[in-house]
């Protein structure tokens, strides 16, 4: 039952977040991506702070160790993307000095940012860029699975947490990525295609995961802090940033109305898993 659980979950969490990514990125909502993201960060900081954390320091582990657990899982998650960030600031950089007034060399800069030649066709770089894109999501999404199975070991009601917590979250992320695909294939189908490829790894990992906790039984408290602290890092260091623009007051408003939606959504996913 727990193993059918977690390849439901990990398979909703996975590819439902890449769809809701093409509703949001290539339909009619896509003015609605901020609010996704605050509604992100929400419900990433509910599950770790509310749920995941409580569920490891209810257990006989000493809470010292778990802190350190935590903080490891922190700088952990910061080199990964320093690592990620590296290659791509490099590429930004580029493109930041170039010319300003010079509107053909701007527009021909834009242009190979889209993954496009002028005549409209795809790089190669971009085509190669559309390759580490898939395969750095493949194992962002794997880790995904791992978390989720991990949440389902300790109870049912942490697991279905989790995965929504993965859900929103992976949505703005899957909407970059898509943008970058669409620019390298040229085709929004074909790109849909690609990456939900990729978020069906998340069920892969789920299935490693469950192979994997359930032999060890005794550091599940540890994978839930690893867990948190993968949660905690993306919303504070990846999509909070990206919410920390000059606004207007209706605007700041609705950003910080958004942010407690997902927090009260999790808590109402919570409340409903806990009664049945």
């Amino acid at each position: 039952m727990t193993l059918i659980a977690i390849l439901l979950a990990t398979l909703a969490a996975g590819i439902g977040s890449v769809w809701l990514a093409a509703l949001l990125g290539f339909g009619v909502l896509a003015r609605y991506t901020q609010h996704m993201l605050s509604l992100a960060a929400g419900a990433l900081l509910a599950t770790a702070f509310m749920h995941l954390l409580p569920e490891a320091f209810e257990t006989q582990v000493a809470a010292h160790n778990l802190f350190m657990t935590l903080l490891g899982g922190l700088i952990f998650f910061f080199l990964l993307d320093k690592a990620e960030l590296w290659h791509h600031g490099h590429e930004h950089h580029q493109e930041v000095h170039s010319d300003p007034t010079d509107a053909h060399e701007h527009d021909s800069t834009h242009l190979h940012a889209a993954g496009l030649h002028a005549h409209g066709h795809p790089s190669p770089s971009a085509q190669a860029g559309a390759w580490a894109v898939l395969t750095g999501d493949s194992v962002h999404c794997f880790g995904d699975g791992v978390l989720i199975a991990s949440a389902f070991m300790a109870n049912m009601r942490l697991g279905v947490i989790a995965a929504l917590a993965v859900l929103a979250h992976e949505v703005p992320h899957h909407m970059g990525d898509l943008m970058v695909l669409r620019g390298g294939a040229g085709n929004k189908h074909v790109a849909l295609v690609k990456v939900s490829i990729a978020g069906a790894v998340t069920a892969l990992g789920g299935l490693v995961g469950y192979w994997l906790v359930d032999r060890l039984q005794d550091y599940l408290p540890f994978f839930l802090v690893v867990a948190s602290s993968s949660f905690v890092y993306v919303a504070l260091a990846d999509l909070i940033p990206q919410l920390q623009t000059r606004l207007t007051a209706r605007e700041t408003a609705a950003q910080i109305a958004w942010l407690l939606v997902g927090i009260v959504l999790v808590t109402a996913v919570s409340s409903l898993a806990h009664a049945h």
